[in-house]
């Protein structure tokens, strides 16, 4: 009687697990769809409720022919593109490269230095926004996606992440490196890097889409038109055509899309660079 009562009750917690986890992937899912629904509808069809129809009766796809038109979306597209790639392959680079040396490498005051490093972590971005500004004015890169790339081309979050990965690989392997010869740049890119696939795509993936859909960096830096990032470009058809409320989610969409393919890409390589980085609950 016993088993059976409890082989019921597994039963049951099971079944709310799973209710409860439809439940919130629901909540997630719905808004995106609604947003794929409302980009080929019109703008009186978008909030109509009786009949509500997610895919209406003659789709509008002209709305994302006509966004390009509205605003110069493809040069917003290419500034975001050039700033995230190039943001994204420094930070790769710098995260990587300061992880080996404070994962492998002894050196004076080395835990002290990472501590106080990985302490900017907890400080609001609020708080040397301003003097990041005024340094950036003085270099004279304001206005300029070169702003943007200095002060983004470093992480902690991204030197945490890759130490916590390179302290999982055995210090054997650096020292029979070593002991054969190899330079610390040598072992770093021979040995490290192709070791670290996991933790780099996931790394690729934080900074790809922080970097993406970054508004208030661009918005405090850059002011001219051609300069601007897709997520200025998109603030600044909603100010001109608040109304045009399919054409702002076919705009919307489009700039998921970049999102949505690096993940597919790197998702294999995700949970398992999580799992491996000491990022996991």
């Amino acid at each position: 009687m016993k088993t059976r009562s409890a082989s019921k009750h597994r039963r049951i917690n099971r079944v709310l697990i799973y209710t409860l986890l439809i439940a919130i992937t629901a909540l997630m899912i719905v808004p995106f769809l609604w947003m794929l629904s409302a980009s080929i509808k019109s703008k009186t069809e978008v909030f109509q409720m009786t009949p509500f129809r997610w895919i209406p009766e003659i789709p509008r796809w002209e709305n994302y022919r006509e966004i390009w038109t509205k605003i110069p979306l493809g040069t917003f597209i290419g500034n975001t593109v050039i700033l995230t790639i190039v943001v994204t392959f420094l930070q790769l680079l710098t995260s990587s490269f300061a992880a080996y040396a404070f994962a492998k490498l002894n050196f004076k005051h080395k835990n002290t230095l990472f501590l106080g490093y990985i302490a900017t972590i907890a400080m609001p971005w609020q708080v040397y926004m301003v003097p990041q500004f005024i340094m950036m004015r003085k270099m004279g890169l304001n206005d300029t996606l070169l702003a943007m790339i200095c002060l983004q081309a470093f992480s902690a979050f991204g030197v945490f992440m890759m130490k916590q990965f390179y302290m999982g690989i055995p210090d054997s392997l650096c020292e029979a490196a070593r002991i054969d010869g190899m330079s610390e740049y040598r072992i770093y890119r021979s040995i490290m890097l192709p070791l670290s696939k996991p933790a780099l795509s996931t790394l690729t993936i934080f900074t790809f889409v922080n970097t993406w859909n970054d508004y208030l960096g661009p918005l405090i830096y850059l002011k001219t038109e051609s300069k601007k990032t897709i997520q200025l470009g998109l603030k600044m058809f909603v100010g001109q055509y608040s109304a045009e409320y399919g054409l702002i989610m076919a705009g919307s969409v489009i700039t998921l899309i970049p999102v949505l393919i690096v993940f597919l890409c790197l998702q294999k390589y995700f949970v398992e660079g999580v799992a491996s980085t000491g990022l996991k609950g």
